[in-house]
């Protein structure tokens, strides 16, 4: 594997961990809402792991459109 191409993977296994990270963290607060001592508003809470998980997506699809071979209409980095 080129060096072009660890980096891109990098990237994404990076995305996909932070994705679900949070996911994990809605879970918790799902099944304890009230458990959480620091997030008096769950719903806030909920909404802010939202709001990275879908940052995370967006590199995902960026990723996926830019740098890989499925796309036929980009060249991937690495060639």
């Amino acid at each position: 594997m080129k060096v072009g191409d660890m980096i891109i993977d990098a990237a994404k296994k990076q995305a996909e961990g932070e994705i679900a990270v949070h996911k994990a963290n809605i879970e918790v607060y799902k099944a304890m809402p009230a458990g959480i001592g620091e997030h008096s508003d769950v719903t806030e809470a909920v909404i802010a792991e939202l709001d990275k998980m879908a940052a995370a997506s967006d590199r995902l699809e960026m990723i996926e459109k830019h740098f890989t071979k499925t796309n036929p209409y980009q060249t991937p980095i690495s060639e």
